[in-house]
């Protein structure tokens, strides 16, 4: 794994406490799959606090290639909020592009768009940055060459991707990996296909995609870890809200819980029990922590976590809770050196091919702040009540990576330098501003 070449660093120093009330950025899983939906839906859709990630930014920008017509507009109120208008072609709208679609560094977008592109009467070529070029496709090229699409790929199927779309063939597809991306991707292509799709997953997935399928007016069933989406369908345009990104407020959730004075509100996040795992963990390990005003939009539950600091247990991350926790496992460890017994856990092998090894990045940056930790295959094991102390530490250009050490550097001894921390900016631009505005 190669070290950053990013240059931009942030400083980092010990707090007390994480308080008073925080907004974060739209979802970015939720923006990715509405906007691609609002799309292929007739007539025009506007999508209300959509992320301002650069990975969100990827979609639209491949979907603006495709034909569609996309307006961006951000309110002067200075909330990390923003309103896109989609301005839909249909289920058979799209143009072929000129040139290739860049989709940056967001796996989000080259696989699910890889699902549409299936089902398109054009050829199409996904491109991607270089830590996307490493990262494998064949988990979604297998299934949607299965159903009619013709792909060529770099070595190991990595990007870029020729695809070579047309008329689709549903099919009963098992997934040999958990994968929302690639059940999207899958239920995507299903949309365009002659009879009916299903999904049988082993293990639950965030459910975005089916939620808002449904909603946009396609039939979806339901049962268990299968989901049947019927072909033939016709979307209709519609007025989208996005739910504040959880995944963002894991770093400020547990922030607020390692620091003892903590008091913090985070309003109107995204509470989709399909992502909410870090809660069902903490909960029980002794994080205080109170659900308030839930309310349902557009499908997802939307509501206010109140924090704070709290003394956490710690302990093994059960087994099947892991799939739901991929993104915040770094988060995760890096917290496990201020629990009373530390933290392990297994099966997440998944971590090592996202924007960097996730499992050695974490690992090497804990041992520069002086803490013991064992790396496993596919997890790790952190001893608790570790003092941390400050270091530099090397983001490996990965935003996740930048993130949760920045939050281990709140309860680190002396000041911690994050070398490359500009890659925040792919799921949360702002992320430093906004932590430094709830600091004591």
């Amino acid at each position: 794994m190669e070290p950053t070449t990013l240059t931009n660093t942030a400083s980092i120093t010990a707090a007390r406490a994480l308080t008073g009330t925080a907004r974060m950025p739209g979802d970015k899983s939720i923006s990715h799959r509405y906007a691609m939906l609002a799309a292929l839906a007739e007539g025009t859709s506007e999508i209300n606090f959509f992320s301002p990630s650069a990975d969100c930014a990827s979609t639209l920008a491949c979907l603006g290639k495709l034909g569609v017509g996309i307006e961006h507009s951000t309110p002067t109120s200075g909330e990390p909020t923003s309103v896109v208008t989609v301005h839909g072609l249909g289920m058979s709208g799209l143009r072929a592009p000129t040139s290739d679609l860049d989709a940056g560094n967001s796996g989000s977008t080259i696989r699910m768009l890889s699902g549409i592109l299936a089902a398109q009467p054009f050829l199409s070529v996904l491109v991607g940055d270089a830590s996307l070029s490493r990262r494998p496709m064949q988990r979604v090229i297998d299934p949607l060459t299965r159903m009619g699409a013709r792909f060529r790929s770099a070595d190991g199927g990595r990007p870029p991707l020729e695809i070579e779309g047309g008329s689709l063939r549903a099919i009963r597809y098992e997934l040999p990996v958990a994968s929302a991306q690639v059940k999207s991707a899958v239920l995507l292509a299903g949309l365009f296909a002659d009879g009916v799709t299903e999904v049988i997953e082993p293990a639950a997935t965030r459910d975005h995609s089916e939620i808002a399928i449904e909603y946009l007016g396609a039939e979806v069933e339901r049962q268990g870890r299968s989901t049947r989406v019927h072909g033939g369908a016709r979307l209709k345009a519609q007025k989208l809200y996005v739910p504040g990104d959880f995944s963002s407020a894991a770093f400020f959730i547990a922030g607020a819980l390692a620091l003892p004075e903590s008091n913090l509100v985070i309003q109107n996040v995204g509470l989709n029990p399909t992502r909410t795992a870090l809660l069902d963990v903490l909960v029980p390990m002794g994080g205080r922590i109170k659900v308030l005003n839930l309310e349902m939009v557009n499908g997802e539950m939307i509501g206010d976590l109140h924090l704070e600091g709290s003394v956490l247990e710690g302990g093994q991350v059960p087994l099947e809770a892991v799939p739901g926790l991929i993104d915040e496992l770094p988060m995760l460890a890096v917290l496990g050196t201020r629990m009373q017994q530390g933290l392990s856990f297994h099966g997440a092998a998944e971590l090592r091919v996202k924007e960097s090894d996730r499992l050695r990045a974490v690992a090497e940056n804990l041992r520069r702040m002086g803490a013991e930790v064992e790396e496993w295959p596919d997890g790790l094991r952190v001893p608790g009540q570790q003092l941390l102390h400050g270091a530099e530490i090397d983001s490996f250009s990965d935003h996740r990576i930048a993130m949760a050490f920045a939050i281990g550097g709140l309860f680190a001894d002396g000041p911690t330098t994050i070398r490359g921390s500009d890659c925040v900016e792919i799921s949360f631009p702002g992320f430093f501003e906004t932590l430094a505005g709830h600091l004591e």
